[in-house]
């Protein structure tokens, strides 16, 4: 795709907590590999239109296009917006997900503003024709579960346990049939955008199978500092895009429900980080002061059940011994039960509900051992790591002059929430029933 010249690359620490037996075997899969040859993706190279789902996107727009979830005739084939950004030169296939399970917020909020003008204008990021290859965004994969504010697919199934799908087969799984047919085979790498589960919160992190040389790549390329080494669970779309030797990588933050701008600025922040070490927009990109690359975490189980109170929230720094939460019961006014760090270590999610039973997961806490001092440096007064990215306004917020006047006037019924909050109700009549010298209960 052309260079225009070195960028001088700022050194990052790199900190392993993962055990020696799956580093051996992360070192021998990097050490084998080489740079694959992309001869299509030079400058020189002949650059078309690209089709999906039958409509055609030249070279240099965007267009965005529904793709139906379900091939059918009659009910709702939930069609969902893919936005295409074509760029103006030959480059790699990147798609970008969101709410693979609905009531995760963090990707289609970041999904979102990628598209907004802030960042596709003339000029800006993602603008088309500065644009190298193609990039695909999807914020919304779930489009059912979406609406109803749940992780599921209407027939109960978790569409992110049901790769590689079957037409024929249930209905998450036809589902997930489409999706490999149009959004995962013609990728040349994957960025899927989580949150945690009901209940809890994750703080930002990336996920991916580091043994699979692409997707190490490409969660380092995402510039944030943790990133777990996680074999990709059965069924899901990162084990079915790494079986196909595709690049995926699973980014994490926030809790369902809720929507975390910290979160988000995160996820903006890595995708377009990871666009430009593809070299696929310009600008240069951040780099970590250092990444922690681990595994082996654990959860952090409440030994009681009743009322939780957590002390701390996801991201935060802990010492051995340090109290995490504290357990209490009405039924038992005056007995307090707390959970404390199990050594030192990250909390890197952290349970949101109140309501705990003996055996309910309090934390999920991930052991550092011999890094702790590294992730001192970089944490807020609140004994929080503060992740790349996630400092400063928000990017898609930008400043504009607005112009003001004034309206002359007054509010009707005597005030601005006069109406919205009661009505008014002549002296004279009795409209509930209630006579004069009565006071309603």
């Amino acid at each position: 795709m052309g260079d225009k010249g070195k960028v001088k690359k700022t050194k990052v620490r790199v900190a392993l907590e993962i055990p020696k037996s799956r580093r051996k075997a992360i070192e021998e899969a990097m050490s084998t590999h080489e740079p694959e040859a992309h001869p299509e993706w030079d400058r020189g190279a002949d650059w078309k239109d690209v089709r999906f789902y039958r409509k055609r996107v030249k070279p240099g727009t965007l267009r965005t296009i529904k793709l139906p979830l379900l091939e059918v005739q009659l009910g709702d084939s939930w069609p969902i917006p893919v936005t295409i950004l074509h760029g103006i030169r030959p480059g790699p296939t990147v798609t970008i997900l969101g709410a693979i399970h609905g009531d995760e917020l963090t990707g289609p909020s970041a999904c979102t503003h990628l598209l907004s003008n802030a960042f596709t204008d003339i000029g800006k990021a993602l603008d088309p024709k500065q644009l190298a290859g193609t990039v695909r965004i999807v914020p919304v994969v779930n489009l059912p579960g979406y609406r109803e504010k749940s992780r599921y697919f209407p027939d109960g199934r978790d569409l992110n346990r049901q790769f590689p799908g079957n037409f024929k087969g249930p209905t998450t799984r036809r589902v997930s049939a489409q999706i490999l047919r149009h959004l995962i085979e013609d990728s040349d790498a994957i960025i899927d955008l989580h949150s945690a589960a009901k209940g809890r919160e994750n703080m930002p992190q990336i996920r991916a199978d580091l043994a699979h040389v692409g997707s190490n790549l490409l969660a380092k390329s995402f510039g944030i500092e943790i990133i777990l080494d996680s074999k990709p669970p059965k069924g899901s779309l990162r084990k079915l895009a790494n079986s196909m030797d595709i690049p995926s990588i699973t980014y994490e933050a926030g809790g369902a429900d809720l929507l975390d701008h910290e979160s988000v600025k995160v996820a903006i922040h890595g995708v377009l980080n990871s666009l430009r070490i593809m070299k696929m927009i310009p600008g240069k990109p951040n780099r970590p002061k250092f990444r922690v690359l681990a595994s082996g975490s654990s959860w952090i189980r409440a030994g009681e059940g009743g009322l939780l109170d957590m002390f701390v929230s996801a991201g935060t720094l802990m010492k051995n011994g340090e109290v995490i939460a504290s357990i209490t019961d009405p039924a038992t006014p005056g007995l307090t039960v707390d959970v404390v760090a199990p050594e030192d270590g990250l909390v890197i999610g952290a349970a949101t509900n109140p309501f705990t039973s003996a055996g309910m997961p309090v934390g999920h806490f991930l052991p550092i051992s011999k890094h702790l001092k590294l992730l001192e440096q970089q944490i807020d007064e609140n004994g929080r790591f503060i992740t790349c990215g996630s400092q400063g306004e928000p990017s898609w917020r930008e400043e504009a002059d607005v112009d003001e006047f004034a309206l002359e006037g007054e509010w009707s019924e005597e005030g601005v929430d006069s109406e919205w909050t009661s009505s008014k109700i002549d002296d004279d009549v009795d409209t509930d029933g209630i006579g004069d010298g009565e006071e309603e209960s």
